[in-house]
C-alpha cells in the first residue's frame, strides 16, 4: 500500500536564496532581472550603513515631514513640472508657493487682482537659483554698460565682478567660474566671521555687477548686515560713485527671520536688494530639492533671460536652469505653506531657537567651548573649543560619531582659516529631548577626551554639509 504524501510548503527564503549567494552588480547593469522584493531588500539594506538623517546636524536640509506630506508628495512624483499645460493645477500651486515667497519678502509685483504678478521661479535649491539671480545681475550690467556701439568699449572687453564674503556658500565660486565673472571675496578675521558695509565700499567699482550679502551663513549662521551694507551704497550712489545691485543670499534664514526678528529690515523694503533666494528644503521644512528666488519687479529680469516654449501643449515661458523636475517638492511645500500658515511658521522657529540656544547655553556652562553663534539669530550653534585642552574640534567631531551623532569641524574661510569650529544645526525633527541626549553624549566625550589628552588627534578634516 503506497504511503500518501504530504506537499510542504514552497519555501523563498529572503536571504539563502539563489539571487542573494551572489553578489549583487555594483558597475555594470546585470544581465538578468531581479525579483521586486528581493532588489528591495539588497539596496534597503545596504542603505543601512548610512548614517541617520535625522542625527546628522551637520546639514541645513529637513529630514522630516508630516505622514501627510509624504503621501502627497509620493503622490506627485510622476509629475514633471514644466509640463504646465498637462498639469495646470500643479502649475498654479507653483505659481501660488512663488507668490507667497514674494509677499513674504515684501516684493513690488504683487497685485490682488492678479495672481501672477509675482517675478519669480521655483528651482531645484538655492544652487539653481543663485545661478538665476547672477545671471539677471550680469545682463543688466550689460545692458547698463552698452555693447560699445557708442565707441565707448562695450561689455565684451571688460570683465564683470561679483563682491561677496569669502564665506560665500560654494554656490556662488561655481557661478562665478561657469559665467566668466570675477569674484571679489572679502576676508573674514578671527572674531568676525560676516562682511563689512566699509568692505564692500572699498571694493566694489563700475564692473561690479551686485554685492551679495547673507542672511545666515552656512558658517556660522550669522546675519549679515545688510540694512547697513545697502545704507553705504545708496551714499555712495548719492554721493555720485558707483550705482550697485544688492542680492541677498537668504537660503538659510529666509524662513527664519521674517517670524523670529520680523522686525529685521533685510528684504525688499530696502530699494536697493533687486533679488533674494531661498531654500524651502532648508527652514522651509520641505524634504530636498526645492528653492525659490524672487526679484524685486520685472524691472530686474532681463525679458532676453526669459525662454518661451509650445512643444508641451502651451505657450510657456521658462526661466530656468533645469528642464525636467518633479513636481512633488512643490506640492510638499505647497502643503507646508497651508498647513503652517505665518503663525505655524513663527512658532516652529520659536522652538527650534529655543532649543538652540538652550544647547548653546550647556554647551558654554561646559566650560569647554567659546560659543560663536548662539542659535538666536537662526536655530544654529555654532562653537570652538576653549584654550588648549590638549586635543582638538575634529577629535570631538569624531568621537560624537561613535554615538550616532554627526556634528561637522570645519575651518573657517580666508583671513580666519587658523579657527576650527564645530556647527550644530537645530531642525524640524530635532525635539528638545534629542538635544539632552546630545548634551549627556558631549559630556561623556569630552570626559573621554579630557582623560586621554593629549594622544590621538584626528587632523583631517570632517565631511561640512550645507
Amino acid at each position: 500500500m503506497s504511503r500518501k504524501r504530504s506537499h510542504a510548503p514552497l519555501i523563498s527564503p529572503a536571504y539563502t536564496g539563489r539571487f542573494a549567494m551572489a553578489p549583487v552588480p555594483a558597475l555594470r547593469m546585470p544581465d538578468e532581472c531581479m525579483d521586486a522584493a528581493a532588489a528591495y531588500r539588497f539596496i534597503h539594506d545596504e542603505l543601512m550603513l548610512d548614517g541617520s538623517s535625522r542625527l546628522n546636524l551637520a546639514t541645513f536640509v529637513t529630514t522630516w515631514m508630516d505622514p501627510e506630506a509624504e503621501k502627497l508628495m509620493a503622490e506627485t512624483f510622476d509629475k514633471n513640472m514644466i509640463d504646465k499645460d498637462e498639469y495646470p493645477a500643479t502649475a498654479a500651486i507653483e505659481q501660488r508657493c512663488v507668490c507667497m515667497v514674494a509677499d513674504l519678502f515684501h516684493a513690488e509685483d504683487l497685485r490682488d487682482d492678479d495672481p501672477a504678478s509675482a517675478i519669480g521661479v521655483s528651482t531645484v535649491g538655492s544652487s539653481e537659483a543663485v545661478m538665476l539671480a547672477g545671471l539677471a545681475m550680469s545682463w543688466r550690467w550689460r545692458a547698463k554698460v552698452g555693447d560699445g556701439k557708442d565707441g565707448k568699449g562695450g561689455w565684451r572687453t571688460r570683465k564683470p565682478n561679483l563682491v561677496m564674503g569669502a564665506n560665500v556658500q560654494v554656490v556662488w565660486e561655481k557661478f562665478c567660474r561657469y559665467f566668466d565673472v570675477e569674484p571679489i571675496y572679502l576676508p573674514m578675521e578671527e572674531g568676525r566671521y560676516v562682511i563689512t558695509p566699509e568692505q564692500v565700499l572699498s571694493a566694489v567699482n563700475e564692473d561690479t555687477i551686485g554685492v551679495v550679502a547673507i542672511l545666515g551663513t552656512t558658517y556660522t549662521g550669522e546675519l549679515e548686515p545688510i540694512a547697513e551694507i545697502c545704507a553705504a551704497l545708496d551714499k555712495m550712489a548719492a554721493d555720485g560713485g558707483v550705482d550697485v545691485p544688492v542680492h541677498v543670499d537668504a537660503a538659510s534664514g529666509g524662513f527664519v527671520v521674517p517670524f523670529l526678528h520680523p522686525d529685521v529690515v533685510w528684504d525688499f523694503r530696502l530699494p536697493r536688494v533687486v533679488s533674494i533666494n531661498v531654500s524651502g528644503h532648508k527652514y522651509g521644512l520641505t524634504y530636498p530639492g526645492i528653492g525659490f528666488v524672487v526679484w524685486r519687479s520685472a524691472e530686474y529680469l532681463p525679458e532676453d533671460l526669459v525662454f518661451r516654449v509650445n512643444y508641451l501643449g502651451g505657450d510657456m515661458p521658462t526661466f530656468t536652469l533645469n528642464f525636467s523636475k518633479g513636481g512633488n517638492q512643490v506640492i510638499g511645500q505647497y502643503y507646508n505653506f497651508l498647513r503652517l500658515g505665518r503663525s505655524g511658521y513663527a512658532q516652529v522657529m520659536s522652538s527650534l531657537s529655543t532649543t538652540a540656544r538652550w544647547l548653546g547655553d550647556q554647551l558654554r556652562e561646559s566650560q569647554h567651548f567659546e560659543i560663536i553663534s548662539d542659535g538666536s539669530a537662526i536655530p544654529v550653534v555654532s562653537f570652538r573649543l576653549s584654550g588648549d585642552p590638549g586635543y582638538t574640534e575634529f577629535d570631538v567631531s569624531h568621537a560624537l560619531r561613535s554615538f550616532g551623532w554627526q556634528v561637522p569641524a570645519y575651518t573657517m574661510p580666508d583671513n580666519a582659516s587658523d579657527v576650527v569650529v564645530l556647527r550644530i544645526v537645530v531642525r524640524e525633527g530635532f525635539s528638545a529631548d534629542l538635544a539632552r541626549m546630545l548634551r549627556d553624549d558631549m559630556i561623556t566625550v569630552l570626559a573621554q577626551l579630557d582623560a586621554l589628552k593629549p594622544q590621538g588627534h584626528f587632523d583631517e578634516l570632517r565631511p561640512f554639509a550645507h
